[in-house]
């Protein structure tokens, strides 16, 4: 089942809120190093994977409400809310990460760069 405020809105999940702020943080050009990254990118991926499973859920969920002439509609709509509430924060968390993994790529290049021009011979 899924939270709902007071105006009947699905609530948000405090985890991957939590999770998508501190991607936004890095994103933002805090500085970031290879662990943190690497870190940030594993907890994403985690978050994709636990967001993707519980929408799968839902689907199947809502597959067998419907099949049941008895099911109630308000259980058909709750699970309907939590997906609509799920598909959102997938959509956000899968953006960040492709964004997170294109800023490690960033920050890889200009390490090796820096490496190479540091072990040059100089003229």
């Amino acid at each position: 089942m899924c939270d709902v405020s007071e105006s009947g809105r699905p609530l948000l999940d405090p985890l991957y809120s939590a999770l998508s702020a501190r991607l936004r943080e890095v994103l933002a050009d805090q500085p970031a190093t290879e662990s943190r990254l690497r870190a940030l990118a594993e907890e994403a991926d985690a978050g994709i994977r636990a967001l993707e499973a519980q929408i799968r859920g839902s689907e199947r969920r809502l597959r067998v409400l419907t099949a049941d002439a008895a099911s109630s509609l308000t259980e058909i709509a709750s699970e309907l809310r939590r997906v609509e509430t799920l598909r959102p924060e997938l959509i956000e968390l899968t953006s960040l990460q492709g964004e997170l993994e294109r800023r490690a790529r960033e920050l890889r290049t200009q390490w090796l760069l820096s490496q190479t021009r540091s072990t040059r011979p100089s003229s």
